[in-house]
């Protein structure tokens, strides 16, 4: 290998590495399959003519893209036959380690990651690319060889089908710690009352096991039955083998609640609410998903 083109890959690398990793990650919902898709490109990377690369943001952002929807495409079947509810896997953020940068503004909110799942690849692509990372229309035809016109509808469908109206801004919510830190206090006394009256009215409650722990194997809707629910597995956890220790880390740019039993982390919980009220809350207990949660 030519020793100056290896150095000008390293540069790319070092470079583009964390904004590839936001689309992939993104994208997929996966930071395994992330990981790998920008590795992947990298090594395919050297076998590049040099004159290709004289946009190097672009090709690059263009290959991960292209390597993201074919991944997402050969997927469908496998979620289609997951073991229960499938979740987005939870990222590090800064000052945990995943790909080194998971930076706030340029990642959308968990439970806007669940709703990406109602997309086709080419929406899901046109709403990263848009909503996470502002890159403007021109740029994401290019990137899907698509024209502008496309791109616009095909946003235009994917809010549609997110429940999102074309005048909201999509942006990243952020937890108020605060919020959160009562709402476990309220568990924690056992009031069932209290606990109903932080709730949305339509709350939804969501849990991914793939198979590997104790999960919900539904949704969980309506205040009593979510109320209900949440404070029967708080009642539980202390009975758990080695006990359980809930705290609040700074996951995927928000406040996430993180459930560890001893040194191993068990579950990993996003709460997005609204107008003062938990709307959804997302449980992550699959093993295979929490390795990069430390």
């Amino acid at each position: 290998m030519d020793g100056n083109r290896g150095n000008e890959v390293e540069e790319l690398y070092v470079q583009y590495k964390g904004l590839m990793f936001k689309i992939a990650y993104q994208m997929t919902g996966s930071v395994a399959d992330a990981e790998d898709i920008v590795q992947d490109v990298f090594i395919k990377l050297y076998d590049v003519d040099p004159d290709r690369l004289a946009k190097p943001k672009a090709y690059l952002c263009k290959m991960v893209t292209r390597r993201s929807i074919d991944l997402l495409k050969s997927a469908r079947k496998r979620r289609e036959q997951y073991f229960g509810p499938w979740l987005p896997e939870p990222a590090p953020t800064p000052e945990m380690d995943a790909m080194e940068a998971v930076v706030r503004n340029d990642l959308l909110s968990y439970a806007m990651m669940v709703l990406l799942e109602h997309l086709s690849p080419a929406e899901r692509a046109v709403f990263v690319l848009r909503e996470a990372l502002g890159f403007e229309y021109p740029l994401i035809a290019e990137l899907l060889d698509k024209n502008e016109v496309s791109c616009r509808k095909m946003m235009s469908r994917a809010r549609g089908k997110m429940g999102i109206s074309e005048n909201i801004p999509v942006s990243n919510e952020s937890n108020n710690e605060e919020w959160v830190r009562l709402f476990l206090t309220e568990l924690e006394k056992g009031n069932i009352n209290k606990v109903m009256e932080l709730l949305s009215e339509d709350v939804l409650i969501v849990s991914d096991s793939g198979g590997r722990a104790i999960a919900a194997m539904r949704p969980i809707q309506t205040r009593e039955l979510a109320a209900r629910f949440l404070l029967g597995a708080y009642r539980k956890a202390p009975k758990l083998i080695g006990g359980l220790d809930i705290g609040l880390a700074n996951i995927n740019g928000q406040i996430g609640i993180v459930a560890r039993s001893g040194s191993k982390v068990v579950a990993v919980a996003f709460m997005h609410f609204e107008r003062g009220k938990l709307r959804n809350l997302y449980i992550q207990r699959n093993s295979d998903k929490l390795k990069h949660i430390l």
